[in-house]
């Protein structure tokens, strides 16, 4: 990288002197890095924004500082430590949330929490149930939030819109896939009704749209060195939706025995163990204020979320594998099939799923 990663530290409101700027993580979307200061000084995550994916970023960053400023009041009325127990956003020395380089890059720092412990996976119920209740504590921390989000991921998670993207892209069949996968689109085909009926329910409120995360996989959640939950990070996705997307996601992922791309189905179904450990850290959190109809529906977000998996890596394939990247021609059918393949046993396991939602409401 040829910017000089010193001269963009210089540019926020940082306490102390920076003694080194190192790559942190591996940076699917954005590029992090760790900026180390000396003696006492706080560190601080500082990050190039993926203004690709997030549109607009400024707009992105005030979402971020709202909910960020929202938990922090949350956490000192309950006597805790809003240093630790939320983000903190480090501005620019014009006071601007961002700093925009010389080549329209973003750039945001916020201060970095130590003696921390974050997981890659949530392999076991204990896990699990910690997720549940780090996703469900985010969640219960904002639901009185009202002031509204921008929408800096148009279409996300509605299936309404990848509907009309999916119509649009069989209707030209660019690369003369179509023909091929018609078993795989029955499977998206006989299911939309269902899918549509259940988005109605949030087009038209009854089922609420609140404040929710979006990327609710665990490495996202720190703990503290005693195991519980301090707070949510990576907050760029933070959008105004139903809060089943985060819930339905974290499920897709969490509870999945294979890998997203799996080549052995085998290997593929839901461990109802997984989902039930989740469900009930998750509901421990939120059953104070989720209403009725998103507890009926707790357990569908689900399938929905997994369903929307496997039609967009479907019409990824189908379009000539434009939007993921793919290690092999038919990579996005490889993750269709596993996507599809976890998608069934979830419709297998629904009863139980149910049950357990009443269980631990």
């Amino acid at each position: 990288m040829s910017i000089n990663l010193n001269e963009i530290a210089k540019q926020f409101q940082l306490e102390g002197v920076v003694a080194e700027v190192a790559p942190l993580g591996e940076g699917f979307i954005n590029d992090t890095f760790i900026i180390k200061t000396e003696g006492d000084s706080p560190n601080y995550i500082l990050q190039r924004k993926n203004k690709k994916i997030f549109s607009p970023i400024p707009a992105m960053m005030e979402n971020i500082q709202n909910v960020c400023l929202h938990i922090k009041e949350k956490v000192v009325a309950a006597g805790g430590d809003p240093m630790r127990e939320a983000m903190t956003v480090t501005p620019a020395t014009d006071g601007k949330l961002y700093f925009l380089d010389d080549e329209d890059e973003y750039w945001a720092v916020c201060q970095f929490i130590d003696d921390t412990i974050a997981y890659e996976a949530a392999e076991t119920p204990e896990l699990a149930y910690a997720g549940g209740k780090g996703i469900g504590k985010f969640q219960s921390l904002v639901a009185d939030l009202k002031h509204p989000l921008t929408d800096i991921l148009p279409g996300f998670h509605n299936i309404r819109f990848r509907y009309k993207q999916w119509d649009e892209v069989i209707a030209k069949d660019p690369v003369g896939r179509k023909a091929e996968v018609a078993k795989e689109i029955s499977w998206i085909e006989s299911r939309r009704e269902e899918m549509l009926d259940f988005w109605k329910l949030v087009e038209d409120g009854t089922i609420p749209t609140r404040v929710t995360h979006n990327d609710t996989k665990v490495n996202n959640i720190l703990f503290d060195k005693k195991g519980d939950v301090l707070c949510v990070i990576d907050l760029d996705t933070v959008l105004n939706s139903t809060v089943l997307n985060d819930f339905g996601d974290a499920m897709r992922t969490y509870t999945n025995t294979g890998s997203e791309d799996d080549t052995n189905l085998d290997n593929v179904t839901m461990n109802i163990e997984i989902f039930k450990a989740f469900t009930k850290g998750y509901l421990e959190e939120t059953k104070s204020f989720l209403t009725e109809k998103e507890i009926e529906y707790l357990a569908f977000s689900a399938k929905y979320i997994t369903y929307e998996q496997v039609l967009r890596f479907l019409m990824d394939y189908i379009d000539g594998d434009n939007y993921y990247k793919t290690k092999s021609a038919d990579h996005n059918l490889i993750r269709t099939h596993a996507q599809y393949k976890l998608l069934t046993s979830m419709e297998e396991q629904f009863d139980a799923m149910n049950a357990a939602v009443k269980e631990f409401y």
